[in-house]
């Protein structure tokens, strides 16, 4: 199988300042066609040590992706780093200063000297104009492998690989070996627990087919992968794979769509045309910013209430005093009253309501830090639940904001 190390560039990535977000991504499609991602490198914005990083990426594997450093301002360095472990110079290249002046004009701002200098490129690279940016894409070929040189902005990038890149490499190696994956959504285990209740099942894979825990909050992600040479073959151990661990879960797999689960929700609620609207206590808007993420959910999502304090549950969602006095604002009868009043306010198919204790502080001895209560309605039709999460305020709002989405999905699919 084709080996491939991806490179990402800067030292906002090592300082934490910036997230890397895009090996996960291209370690994702490059597994899909065949191309076995083996490392993932970050290094700073040293000549040196991306030297070395160059160097090792090469002796290791294939084909080396490299993304990050190649900005007009003097910290990006990466082009001239590459001419030094290539052996060239930069030269100016008409084409590419074409297509900076065409992104630039699109971008509705002139063409400065700092951008023009974008257009000069290593001498001896194939050039991939880069249509949604001003930095040019570099193709480097050397003794049967490929270095490729990319923007580190993420839709940039994307763009390359979707465009150019993939399909370069496919017909520059032609891979042979299918990979292919089963994704499953599992609730009511711990990571621990899952792997003792699938024991069985995972010492009688046979060696090409592997399971992997990936562990969400509230959740576990399964996923099976399977390496062969002949894809309808495969495919079939796959699915014969696959029916044994539906066999051993049964209703505690709650999905089998390799998506997030907002994105799930997001696909259901399209399809059957529902709408959808949230009123979050603790979770503090985490849930709406989840959906609002997704280009076009307008179609179905209606809106939210951030009702964080008592006094606006009462005056906005109508929650009656007496349930708060009585019950306390993280309770059953509470977040089913959230539902009523955000159906009063939304008029939507669905809602999803959600009050707890998120921490550090304000838990008790009946109700400590983590207790969640979740309400969802579906067509009028209400559901609630109770949860004792962590003591981490971060893992609660998510844990709180997935099972609320899972319950959802759950009720929509009965």
């Amino acid at each position: 199988m084709n080996t491939v190390e991806i490179i990402t560039i800067g030292d906002e990535l090592l300082i934490g300042q910036v997230i890397d977000t895009n090996s996960p991504w291209m370690s994702h499609e490059l597994n899909a066609i065949g191309f076995d991602v083996r490392y993932k490198t970050t290094v700073g914005d040293n000549e040196s040590d991306i030297l070395e990083a160059f160097e090792k990426a090469l002796e290791r594997a294939q084909v080396v992706l490299v993304t990050g450093g190649i900005g007009p301002t003097k910290d990006d360095i990466t082009k001239k780093t590459l001419c030094k472990f290539f052996n060239t110079s930069l030269v100016f290249d008409e084409k590419t200063l074409e297509t900076i002046a065409t992104v630039i004009r699109g971008l509705g701002k002139d063409l400065n000297e700092l951008t023009r200098s974008q257009a000069y490129v290593p001498r001896n690279c194939t050039v991939i104009q880069n249509r949604m940016g001003t930095a040019p894409i570099t193709w480097f070929e050397t003794n049967g492998k490929i270095l490729v040189s990319m923007p580190g902005v993420p839709y940039e990038m994307k763009w390359a690989m979707q465009e150019e890149i993939l399909p370069r490499l496919r017909a520059f190696f032609h891979p042979a070996d299918t990979i292919l994956f089963r994704t499953f959504w599992v609730k009511n285990y711990s990571e621990s627990l899952l792997a003792i209740r699938l024991e069985t099942f995972e010492n009688e894979l046979p060696p090409f087919i592997k399971l992997a825990y990936l562990p969400t909050s509230g959740l576990i992600r399964l996923r099976l992968s399977g390496t062969g040479t002949d894809s309808g073959t495969l495919s079939g151990q796959m699915e014969e794979q696959r029916e044994k661990l539906l066999a051993c879960l049964g209703d505690d797999i709650v999905s089998e769509i390799d998506e997030n689960l907002e994105n799930i929700l997001d696909n259901r609620l399209r399809e059957k045309k529902l709408t959808l609207a949230l009123a979050e206590s603790c979770t503090g808007g985490k849930l709406a910013s989840l959906f609002t993420a997704i280009p076009g959910c307008s179609t179905y999502f209606k809106g939210g209430i951030v009702c964080y304090s008592n006094e606006i549950k009462q005056q906005v969602l109508g929650v009656e005093s007496s349930y708060l006095s009585e019950y306390g604002s993280v309770s059953r009868q509470v977040v089913e009253a959230m539902v009523v009043g955000a159906y009063r306010i939304f008029n939507t198919d669905c809602i999803i309501a959600v009050s707890g204790i998120a921490g550090p502080d304000g838990g008790t001895p009946e109700k400590p830090v983590g207790t969640v209560w979740i309400a969802v309605s579906y067509k009028g039709k209400v559901q609630s639940q109770l949860y004792h999460f962590s003591q981490n305020r971060e893992s609660n709002i998510l844990r709180a904001c997935n099972n609320g989405i899972r319950m959802l999905l759950e009720i929509i699919n009965e």
